[in-house]
Protein backbone atom coordinates (compact mmCIF):
# COMPACT_ATOMS: atom_id res chain seq x y z
CA UNK A 1 0.00 0.00 0.00
CA UNK A 2 1.23 3.43 -1.07
CA UNK A 3 2.37 5.35 2.03
CA UNK A 4 1.41 8.77 0.55
CA UNK A 5 -2.12 7.61 0.10
CA UNK A 6 -2.39 6.83 3.69
CA UNK A 7 -2.26 11.04 4.21
CA UNK A 8 -5.19 11.44 1.94
CA UNK A 9 -7.67 13.42 3.42
CA UNK A 10 -10.35 10.80 3.06
CA UNK A 11 -11.22 6.93 1.97
CA UNK A 12 -8.79 5.75 -1.71
CA UNK A 13 -9.75 2.42 -3.43
CA UNK A 14 -9.38 1.67 -7.19
CA UNK A 15 -11.22 -0.68 -9.05
CA UNK A 16 -10.34 -2.55 -12.24
CA UNK A 17 -12.99 -1.80 -15.02
CA UNK A 18 -14.64 -5.58 -14.48
CA UNK A 19 -15.30 -3.89 -10.05
CA UNK A 20 -12.32 -5.82 -8.56
CA UNK A 21 -10.16 -3.80 -6.10
CA UNK A 22 -6.73 -2.92 -6.70
CA UNK A 23 -5.52 -1.04 -4.23
CA UNK A 24 -6.71 1.31 -0.97
CA UNK A 25 -5.59 3.31 1.85
CA UNK A 26 -5.43 3.12 5.24
CA UNK A 27 -8.30 5.68 5.85
CA UNK A 28 -10.52 3.68 3.33
CA UNK A 29 -9.66 0.51 5.33
CA UNK A 30 -10.64 2.29 8.97
CA UNK A 31 -13.96 3.11 7.28
CA UNK A 32 -15.09 -0.25 7.10
CA UNK A 33 -13.72 -1.41 10.17
CA UNK A 34 -10.76 -3.87 7.95
CA UNK A 35 -7.61 -4.12 9.47
CA UNK A 36 -5.92 -5.27 6.28
CA UNK A 37 -5.41 -4.16 2.63
CA UNK A 38 -5.44 -8.15 2.16
CA UNK A 39 -8.65 -8.41 3.39
CA UNK A 40 -10.53 -5.91 0.40
CA UNK A 41 -7.21 -6.00 -2.58
CA UNK A 42 -8.54 -8.52 -4.92
CA UNK A 43 -11.69 -8.98 -4.00
CA UNK A 44 -14.64 -7.70 -6.09
CA UNK A 45 -16.21 -4.17 -4.52
CA UNK A 46 -19.55 -6.00 -4.50
CA UNK A 47 -18.20 -7.74 -1.40
CA UNK A 48 -18.85 -4.48 0.51
CA UNK A 49 -22.07 -2.61 -0.66
CA UNK A 50 -25.44 -4.07 0.19
CA UNK A 51 -28.14 -5.36 -2.42
CA UNK A 52 -29.33 -2.02 -3.40
CA UNK A 53 -25.78 -0.05 -3.87
CA UNK A 54 -25.39 -2.88 -5.30
CA UNK A 55 -28.18 -1.96 -8.02
CA UNK A 56 -27.24 1.89 -8.14
CA UNK A 57 -23.86 1.20 -8.43
CA UNK A 58 -24.41 -0.84 -11.96
CA UNK A 59 -27.48 1.20 -12.79
CA UNK A 60 -25.80 4.85 -12.08
CA UNK A 61 -22.24 4.47 -11.42
CA UNK A 62 -20.76 2.26 -14.09
CA UNK A 63 -22.91 4.18 -16.99
CA UNK A 64 -21.89 7.58 -15.99
CA UNK A 65 -17.98 6.11 -15.45
CA UNK A 66 -18.25 4.80 -18.72
CA UNK A 67 -19.93 7.58 -20.95
CA UNK A 68 -18.02 10.82 -18.99
CA UNK A 69 -14.86 8.81 -17.58
CA UNK A 70 -15.78 10.48 -14.18
CA UNK A 71 -18.24 10.76 -11.25
CA UNK A 72 -18.25 13.54 -9.25
CA UNK A 73 -20.11 13.61 -5.82
CA UNK A 74 -22.48 10.76 -5.54
CA UNK A 75 -23.86 9.56 -2.60
CA UNK A 76 -23.30 6.16 -1.46
CA UNK A 77 -23.28 3.79 1.38
CA UNK A 78 -20.81 0.92 1.74
CA UNK A 79 -21.32 -1.86 4.31
CA UNK A 80 -18.61 -1.79 7.07
CA UNK A 81 -17.10 -5.40 8.72
CA UNK A 82 -19.91 -4.88 11.38
CA UNK A 83 -22.56 -5.06 8.93
CA UNK A 84 -23.34 -0.91 8.98
CA UNK A 85 -24.03 1.66 6.97
CA UNK A 86 -21.32 3.77 5.86
CA UNK A 87 -22.34 7.02 4.01
CA UNK A 88 -19.95 8.68 1.63
CA UNK A 89 -20.04 10.83 -1.19
CA UNK A 90 -18.19 9.31 -3.46
CA UNK A 91 -15.94 10.94 -6.27
CA UNK A 92 -14.51 8.73 -9.31
CA UNK A 93 -12.12 9.19 -12.30
CA UNK A 94 -11.47 6.59 -14.96
CA UNK A 95 -7.69 6.36 -16.47
CA UNK A 96 -5.38 4.10 -18.06
CA UNK A 97 -2.64 1.81 -16.65
CA UNK A 98 -0.55 -0.46 -19.17
CA UNK A 99 -3.36 -0.36 -21.60
CA UNK A 100 -6.21 -1.87 -19.04
CA UNK A 101 -8.82 0.81 -17.30
CA UNK A 102 -8.50 2.10 -13.94
CA UNK A 103 -11.10 4.11 -11.87
CA UNK A 104 -9.67 5.68 -8.95
CA UNK A 105 -12.14 6.49 -5.83
CA UNK A 106 -12.25 8.86 -3.18
CA UNK A 107 -14.78 8.67 -0.74
CA UNK A 108 -15.83 11.03 2.29
CA UNK A 109 -17.39 10.19 5.08
CA UNK A 110 -20.95 12.15 5.65
CA UNK A 111 -20.97 12.72 9.36
CA UNK A 112 -24.69 13.88 8.89
CA UNK A 113 -27.34 11.83 8.24
CA UNK A 114 -29.72 12.69 5.97
CA UNK A 115 -31.75 14.57 7.71
CA UNK A 116 -33.65 15.65 4.97
CA UNK A 117 -34.78 12.25 3.93
CA UNK A 118 -36.42 11.93 7.32
CA UNK A 119 -38.52 15.53 6.30
CA UNK A 120 -38.94 13.85 3.26
CA UNK A 121 -40.52 10.88 4.45
CA UNK A 122 -42.85 13.16 6.73
CA UNK A 123 -43.98 15.33 3.56
CA UNK A 124 -46.33 13.76 0.84
CA UNK A 125 -45.36 16.38 -1.57
CA UNK A 126 -41.77 16.16 -1.04
CA UNK A 127 -42.35 12.30 -1.35
CA UNK A 128 -44.01 13.09 -4.74
CA UNK A 129 -41.35 14.76 -5.81
CA UNK A 130 -38.57 12.53 -5.30
CA UNK A 131 -40.59 10.23 -6.94
CA UNK A 132 -40.99 12.26 -9.91
CA UNK A 133 -37.57 13.41 -9.49
CA UNK A 134 -36.31 9.19 -9.34
CA UNK A 135 -38.37 8.85 -12.58
CA UNK A 136 -36.71 11.54 -14.51
CA UNK A 137 -33.48 10.12 -13.52
CA UNK A 138 -34.75 6.55 -14.62
CA UNK A 139 -35.34 7.88 -17.87
CA UNK A 140 -32.27 9.56 -18.18
CA UNK A 141 -30.18 6.50 -17.02
CA UNK A 142 -32.26 4.61 -19.92
CA UNK A 143 -31.38 7.48 -22.53
CA UNK A 144 -27.52 7.26 -21.46
CA UNK A 145 -27.67 3.31 -21.61
CA UNK A 146 -29.28 3.62 -25.03
CA UNK A 147 -26.66 6.30 -26.25
CA UNK A 148 -23.73 4.27 -24.58
CA UNK A 149 -25.29 1.13 -26.45
CA UNK A 150 -24.94 2.97 -29.98
CA UNK A 151 -21.41 4.42 -29.33
CA UNK A 152 -19.90 0.61 -29.12
CA UNK A 153 -21.91 0.08 -31.65
CA UNK A 154 -20.59 2.65 -34.17
CA UNK A 155 -16.97 1.87 -32.75
CA UNK A 156 -17.45 -2.35 -33.85
CA UNK A 157 -18.90 -0.86 -36.98
CA UNK A 158 -15.86 1.90 -37.29
CA UNK A 159 -13.12 -1.20 -35.30
CA UNK A 160 -14.53 -3.79 -38.54
CA UNK A 161 -13.96 -0.88 -41.29
CA UNK A 162 -10.51 0.13 -40.10
CA UNK A 163 -9.47 -3.87 -40.04
CA UNK A 164 -11.11 -4.38 -43.91
CA UNK A 165 -9.14 -1.23 -45.03
CA UNK A 166 -5.73 -2.31 -43.46
CA UNK A 167 -6.52 -5.89 -45.13
CA UNK A 168 -7.10 -4.46 -48.71
CA UNK A 169 -6.00 -2.90 -51.35
CA UNK A 170 -7.19 0.33 -52.32
CA UNK A 171 -7.36 0.06 -56.19
CA UNK A 172 -8.49 -3.47 -56.95
CA UNK A 173 -10.73 -4.36 -53.50
CA UNK A 174 -8.07 -7.34 -53.58
CA UNK A 175 -6.69 -8.38 -50.25
CA UNK A 176 -3.44 -6.47 -50.05
CA UNK A 177 0.65 -7.92 -49.52
CA UNK A 178 0.12 -7.92 -45.59
CA UNK A 179 -2.88 -9.79 -45.27
CA UNK A 180 -1.63 -12.39 -47.67
CA UNK A 181 1.28 -12.80 -46.17
CA UNK A 182 -0.38 -13.63 -42.78
CA UNK A 183 -3.01 -16.13 -44.67
CA UNK A 184 0.24 -17.62 -45.86
CA UNK A 185 1.60 -18.11 -42.37
CA UNK A 186 -1.05 -19.68 -41.34
CA UNK A 187 -1.88 -22.04 -44.12
CA UNK A 188 1.67 -23.04 -44.03
CA UNK A 189 1.38 -24.03 -40.49
CA UNK A 190 -2.00 -25.68 -41.36
CA UNK A 191 -0.35 -28.01 -43.93
CA UNK A 192 2.48 -29.17 -41.69
CA UNK A 193 0.14 -30.33 -39.36
CA UNK A 194 -2.33 -31.96 -41.52
CA UNK A 195 -0.30 -33.08 -44.04
CA UNK A 196 -2.21 -31.50 -46.67
CA UNK A 197 -1.33 -29.85 -49.57
CA UNK A 198 -0.37 -25.55 -50.67
CA UNK A 199 0.09 -24.28 -53.65
CA UNK A 200 0.75 -20.51 -54.77
CA UNK A 201 0.77 -18.92 -57.89
CA UNK A 202 2.03 -15.72 -58.68
CA UNK A 203 1.15 -13.38 -62.10
CA UNK A 204 2.48 -10.96 -63.49
CA UNK A 205 1.03 -8.52 -66.18
CA UNK A 206 3.23 -8.91 -69.33
CA UNK A 207 4.24 -5.66 -70.92
CA UNK A 208 2.64 -3.98 -68.61
CA UNK A 209 4.91 -1.02 -68.33
CA UNK A 210 3.96 -0.78 -72.22
CA UNK A 211 0.46 -0.27 -71.38
CA UNK A 212 0.90 2.48 -68.93
CA UNK A 213 3.34 4.44 -71.56
CA UNK A 214 0.61 4.01 -74.46
CA UNK A 215 -2.63 4.80 -73.11
CA UNK A 216 -2.14 5.92 -69.71
CA UNK A 217 -2.09 5.24 -66.16
CA UNK A 218 -5.96 5.72 -66.00
CA UNK A 219 -5.74 2.67 -68.19
CA UNK A 220 -3.00 0.77 -66.43
CA UNK A 221 -5.14 1.21 -62.90
CA UNK A 222 -8.22 0.13 -65.19
CA UNK A 223 -6.55 -3.27 -66.57
CA UNK A 224 -5.35 -4.05 -62.40
CA UNK A 225 -8.98 -3.69 -61.47
CA UNK A 226 -10.40 -5.69 -64.42
CA UNK A 227 -7.48 -8.27 -64.12
CA UNK A 228 -8.59 -8.35 -59.95
CA UNK A 229 -12.49 -8.92 -60.78
CA UNK A 230 -11.47 -11.74 -62.61
CA UNK A 231 -9.75 -13.62 -59.77
CA UNK A 232 -11.92 -12.81 -57.59
CA UNK A 233 -14.50 -14.55 -59.47
CA UNK A 234 -12.04 -17.50 -60.33
CA UNK A 235 -11.32 -18.32 -56.93
CA UNK A 236 -12.69 -20.84 -54.51
CA UNK A 237 -14.48 -19.80 -51.12
CA UNK A 238 -11.05 -21.10 -49.33
CA UNK A 239 -8.35 -19.34 -51.99
CA UNK A 240 -6.84 -16.38 -51.56
CA UNK A 241 -6.11 -13.74 -54.04
CA UNK A 242 -3.98 -10.53 -53.44
CA UNK A 243 -1.89 -7.91 -55.17
CA UNK A 244 1.29 -8.29 -54.42
CA UNK A 245 2.70 -5.30 -55.72
CA UNK A 246 2.44 -3.02 -59.10
CA UNK A 247 0.95 -5.01 -61.71
CA UNK A 248 1.83 -8.38 -59.79
CA UNK A 249 -1.00 -10.51 -57.96
CA UNK A 250 -0.86 -13.87 -56.09
CA UNK A 251 -3.27 -16.41 -55.68
CA UNK A 252 -2.98 -19.14 -52.77
CA UNK A 253 -4.56 -22.56 -53.25
CA UNK A 254 -5.03 -24.76 -49.80
CA UNK A 255 -5.65 -28.40 -50.52
CA UNK A 256 -4.19 -28.11 -54.01
CA UNK A 257 -1.36 -30.20 -55.30
CA UNK A 258 0.85 -29.79 -58.03
CA UNK A 259 -1.37 -31.16 -60.98
CA UNK A 260 -4.53 -28.90 -59.33
CA UNK A 261 -2.44 -25.88 -59.36
CA UNK A 262 -1.18 -25.81 -62.61
CA UNK A 263 -4.85 -26.71 -64.59
CA UNK A 264 -5.79 -23.60 -62.23
CA UNK A 265 -3.10 -21.46 -63.46
CA UNK A 266 -3.43 -21.97 -66.85
CA UNK A 267 -7.26 -21.61 -67.14
CA UNK A 268 -6.17 -18.76 -65.48
CA UNK A 269 -4.12 -17.50 -67.93
CA UNK A 270 -6.30 -18.63 -70.83
CA UNK A 271 -9.05 -17.02 -69.39
CA UNK A 272 -7.08 -13.26 -69.63
CA UNK A 273 -5.51 -13.92 -72.68
CA UNK A 274 -9.33 -14.10 -74.19
CA UNK A 275 -11.31 -11.19 -72.23
CA UNK A 276 -10.64 -7.70 -73.61
CA UNK A 277 -8.89 -5.56 -71.39
CA UNK A 278 -10.00 -1.99 -72.57
CA UNK A 279 -7.89 -0.99 -75.85
CA UNK A 280 -5.78 -3.48 -75.17
CA UNK A 281 -5.49 -7.49 -75.01
CA UNK A 282 -2.95 -8.45 -71.82
CA UNK A 283 -1.24 -11.73 -71.33
CA UNK A 284 0.19 -12.37 -67.80
CA UNK A 285 2.83 -14.80 -66.73
CA UNK A 286 2.70 -17.61 -63.67
CA UNK A 287 4.86 -19.22 -61.48
CA UNK A 288 3.67 -22.03 -59.71
CA UNK A 289 4.82 -23.60 -56.29
CA UNK A 290 3.79 -26.74 -54.63
CA UNK A 291 4.21 -27.95 -50.60
CA UNK A 292 2.36 -31.06 -49.93
CA UNK A 293 3.27 -32.49 -46.47
CA UNK A 294 2.80 -36.02 -46.83
CA UNK A 295 1.20 -36.20 -49.91
CA UNK A 296 2.79 -38.86 -52.53
CA UNK A 297 2.39 -36.05 -55.20
CA UNK A 298 5.14 -33.69 -54.14
CA UNK A 299 6.62 -35.84 -51.30
CA UNK A 300 7.00 -34.27 -47.42
CA UNK A 301 7.99 -31.18 -47.03
CA UNK A 302 11.80 -30.19 -47.62
CA UNK A 303 14.48 -29.95 -44.86
CA UNK A 304 14.87 -25.96 -44.00
CA UNK A 305 11.76 -25.08 -46.50
CA UNK A 306 9.65 -22.78 -44.91
CA UNK A 307 6.52 -20.43 -45.95
CA UNK A 308 9.03 -17.91 -47.50
CA UNK A 309 10.93 -20.37 -49.91
CA UNK A 310 7.67 -21.74 -50.81
CA UNK A 311 7.49 -18.05 -52.06
CA UNK A 312 10.71 -17.45 -53.55
CA UNK A 313 10.36 -20.83 -55.31
CA UNK A 314 7.36 -19.58 -57.23
CA UNK A 315 9.34 -16.42 -58.17
CA UNK A 316 12.25 -18.13 -59.41
CA UNK A 317 8.96 -20.11 -61.44
CA UNK A 318 7.43 -16.92 -62.52
CA UNK A 319 10.69 -15.24 -64.37
CA UNK A 320 11.50 -18.83 -65.79
CA UNK A 321 8.19 -17.88 -67.37
CA UNK A 322 8.91 -13.98 -68.43
CA UNK A 323 12.60 -15.36 -69.60
CA UNK A 324 10.75 -18.17 -71.54
CA UNK A 325 8.41 -16.19 -73.70
CA UNK A 326 5.72 -14.94 -71.35
CA UNK A 327 2.07 -15.87 -71.05
CA UNK A 328 3.07 -19.09 -70.21
CA UNK A 329 2.71 -21.11 -66.59
CA UNK A 330 5.73 -22.98 -65.14
CA UNK A 331 5.83 -25.01 -61.75
CA UNK A 332 9.27 -24.44 -59.78
CA UNK A 333 9.70 -28.06 -59.40
CA UNK A 334 9.99 -27.96 -63.50
CA UNK A 335 13.38 -25.83 -63.31
CA UNK A 336 16.24 -27.50 -63.50
CA UNK A 337 18.14 -28.22 -60.43
CA UNK A 338 19.99 -25.55 -58.87
CA UNK A 339 17.67 -23.12 -60.26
Amino acid sequence: MDSHLDRVPGGYFSISESGFVRSVNRNFLDMLGLGSAEELVGQHLESVLSVTNKMFFHTYFYPQIQLYGRVDEMYFSFRAADKQKVPVLLNAMRREQSGEGTIDCIALLMRKRLEYEKDTLRSKRELEDLYTETRALNGRLETLHAEYERKQQELMEMNDRLETLASTDPLTGLHNRRFFQSCLRSEWAGSLNGGGSLSLLILDIDHFKKINDTYGHPVGDFVLTELARLLREQSGPQDVCARFGGEEFVVLLPGRGRSEAVAAAEHIRGLIEAAAFGPHRITVSIGVETSAAGSAESGSAEAGETEESLLDRADLALYASKTGGRNRVTHARDLPPGD
